[in-house]
């Protein structure tokens, strides 16, 4: 695995040089070799306030569709001021609203699903992984922590999903923080605020400080102080970025604050993406003509390791580290007066969990004329329920809920045995198709997909008729 290293620009253009403190002179070097046990998984991450919009009509670039040297695993998608009228917010209540249905329409022919999501009035955070990663995700809560008008509306605040990811600890955060140059103390106070809440003490969860990774990201709104207007479109317009960078507000409190510190950013060597005219590239050309600002911005924090004493050993810490490969604005999307950022990165780790807590055993699989038996086995330490579950799904299932068939796990048990289980599942109603299938296990203890069955086809009816019944098994 190659060292990942953002390009590093020049300014002779610009007559100044690179300050040491800048972002472009950032570079993220492995600090250990990589280990032959280490699984390397890719993530997007996006943020964007749509400003009330519909979506677009294509999303490929937002989402890096047609970049053949990405092979993504998990979508990380947060949005910011989505329409939230009374009208709007009952709606999508009854119904997905407008974007969750755009993103799983595009995301699940790729085999992406949506795993979990979280919305507290305009803000929005969705997780889409690929189905094969879903037995190694426990969604341990979500939460939404307001703090708009008295601390109580939820126009401000963040939303957050934590959970369980091949055994480590990993919270993410969308974020909407106060507006306006004036109100950086109350931006830096929210940021702690919505830090401080992310703590569940009657859980079996850590502090949100001792998880593994931190992804923080959303319309931190922080502004460029002091220059004048004129002096930071001209800065713009020459891709000269260096002195913004100084007086750029997040930057600026993060050589103040410790914590803040320990979120790392990628190097802002895209344009400052607030504000424009809707549906132009061109900065506010209304009377307020409010100066650009980097407003839209994508965080990460790795746990901290505990430091060794002189004479004592350095423990190996679990193996768990993320390189940023890209940190990119999206101009070419005009229908918000934000531009969307996105940022992809490499998430090297060794799984603490490396095999599923139920195996469907899909060469076990047995078809009468209106029956799928299934075979699976438990580990040792699953602990099921009688609300367990397991789900028939056609290949490009948009989420959980998108089964064509279920049975309860307890329900219609033929037989078990030392580990091995059989149950049957109706699948009378279901149409005779070529279309492939997949049965997921649902554990309702941990609120979580716990095992899935390769893709296998049903045989039609008419073929099952003509033989016996352990010739009629499903093609795998």
């Amino acid at each position: 695995m190659q060292k990942h290293t953002f390009p590093i620009l020049t300014t002779a253009d610009c007559g100044a040089a690179v300050s040491r403190r800048s972002p472009l002179s950032v570079t993220w070097t492995r600090t250990h070799p990589p280990s032959s046990m280490a699984s390397l998984l890719s993530i997007h991450v996006v943020t964007w306030n749509v400003a009330s919009a519909a979506p677009p009509p294509d999303l490929s670039d937002l989402l890096q569709l047609n970049n053949l040297n990405l092979n993504l695993d998990v979508y990380v998608i947060g949005l910011q001021e989505m329409n939230g009228g009374i009208m709007s917010l009952l709606s999508d209540t009854a119904f997905e609203d407008p974007w969750s249905s755009f993103f799983m329409d595009v995301l699940s022919p790729l085999s992406f699903v949506k795993v979990s999501s979280v919305r507290m009035q305009g803000l929005l955070l969705l997780i889409f992984a690929k189905y094969q990663h879903l037995p190694f995700i426990q969604i341990l809560s979500t939460k939404s922590t307001p703090t708009g008008l008295f601390g109580y509306w939820g126009n401000k605040g963040g939303v957050n999903i934590f959970l369980k990811f091949y055994g480590y600890y990993v919270s993410i955060i969308n974020c909407h923080l106060p507006p306006h140059m004036a109100n950086n103390d109350q931006r830096l106070e929210h940021f702690d605020r919505i830090l401080e809440m992310q703590n569940f003490e009657a859980q079996d969860i850590p502090n949100i400080l001792d998880h593994d990774l931190i992804l923080w990201f959303g319309d931190m709104n922080f502004r460029i102080e002091d220059f004048g207007l004129h002096f930071v479109r001209e800065s713009i317009k020459n891709q000269c970025y260096s002195d913004l960078w100084e007086k750029d507000q997040l930057s600026i409190a993060k050589r103040h604050d410790p914590l803040l510190r320990e979120f790392q950013e990628g190097p802002l060597l895209f344009p400052p993406t607030y504000k424009f005219d809707k549906n132009s590239n061109n900065y506010d050309t209304s009377e307020k003509k409010r100066k650009p600002a980097w407003t839209d911005r994508i965080l990460w924090r790795l746990k901290r390791q505990p430091q060794a004493a002189v004479h004592t050993p350095t423990l190996s810490a679990p193996h768990f580290t993320l390189f940023p490969r890209s940190y990119v604005s999206h101009m070419l999307y005009s229908i918000s007066d934000h531009k969307p950022v996105t940022s992809t990165f490499d998430l090297e780790l060794k799984p603490l969990v490396s095999a599923p807590l139920i195996t469907l055993l899909p060469e076990s699989l047995c078809t009468e004329e209106s029956d799928l038996l299934i075979s699976y086995s438990l580990t040792a330490d699953f602990l099921s329920s009688p609300w367990d579950w397991i789900g028939l799904y056609k290949v490009g299932l948009r989420h959980i809920n998108d089964y064509v068939s279920y049975v309860w796990v307890r329900d219609n048990q033929v037989s078990f045995s030392d580990g091995l289980n059989q149950v049957y599942i109706d699948i009378s109603d279901i149409p005779e198709t070529e279309d492939q299938f997949l049965l997921f296990y649902y554990s309702n203890n941990l609120h979580s997909v716990v095992g899935i069955s390769k893709p296998f086809k049903i045989q039609p009816r008419s073929f099952l008729a003509e033989g016996p019944l352990d010739e009629a098994q499903p093609q795998i």
